[in-house]
């Protein structure tokens, strides 16, 4: 059983910057790819990024790509995303999720865990 908390989402101005973690409990972390997701008030979850078992092969969504940066340290069983030049448009609940599996999905379906969410809110 894996057990993933978020931490680090709060309100913040537009172009501002955040870092979320999300720490991850069992040995298995660092077998596994990894992504970030976020939902929207009356919109579907949606894929942001993520990323394969070693943090060598990384993959983002056009509307974050440039502006958010995903890693992990596997040492610490923990996830991060580094959202810069953030936008009014970036609030949502994220979540991160773990596929068994040592690559990455765009799709939430091939993820076998969540975390219960952290909110980030962007203001104009």
């Amino acid at each position: 059983q894996v057990q993933l908390v978020e931490s680090g989402g709060r309100l913040v101005q537009a172009g501002g910057s955040l870092r979320l973690s999300c720490a991850a409990s069992g040995r298995t972390f660092s077998s596994y790819g990894m992504g970030w997701f976020r939902q929207a008030p009356g919109r579907e979850r949606e894929f942001v990024a993520a990323i394969n078992w070693s943090g060598g092969s990384t993959y983002y969504a056009d509307s974050v790509k440039g502006r958010f940066t995903i890693s992990r340290d596997n040492a610490k069983n923990t996830l991060y995303l580094q959202m810069n030049s953030l936008k009014p448009e970036d609030t949502a609940v994220y979540y991160c999720a773990l596929t068994r599996s040592d690559s990455y999905y765009v799709d939430p379906m091939k993820y076998n865990y969540w975390g219960q969410g952290t909110q980030v809110t962007v203001s104009s």
